[in-house]
């Protein structure tokens, strides 16, 4: 389970090749990949064992308009994704 937008959101995948612990001295900010490469979903870079990994950003990757119809259908119209329920 992830918190974005301030709601707890389980994320299902198709697959899982590894799950690592990355040492934060070794995470850096995305590097520039030139014109025509979107980095927007990308939060940083870890560098690992066997190569550097992709961090995404969560917030963006998961849409906040998606977070609150879901914390609606949760918690009813009255709850507003971002504030407690």
């Amino acid at each position: 389970m992830v918190e974005t937008f301030g709601v707890g959101v389980g994320v299902v995948v198709d697959r899982v090749s590894e799950v690592l612990n990355i040492d934060g001295a070794v995470i850096e900010a995305p590097p520039s990949f030139g014109a025509g490469v979107s980095t927007e979903f990308l939060l940083s870079i870890g560098k690992a064992e066997k190569g550097v990994k992709l961090l995404l950003d969560i917030d963006k990757v998961l849409d906040q308009g998606d977070i609150a119809v879901l914390d609606e259908q949760l918690n009813g119209p009255e709850s507003a994704a971002g504030e407690p329920s």
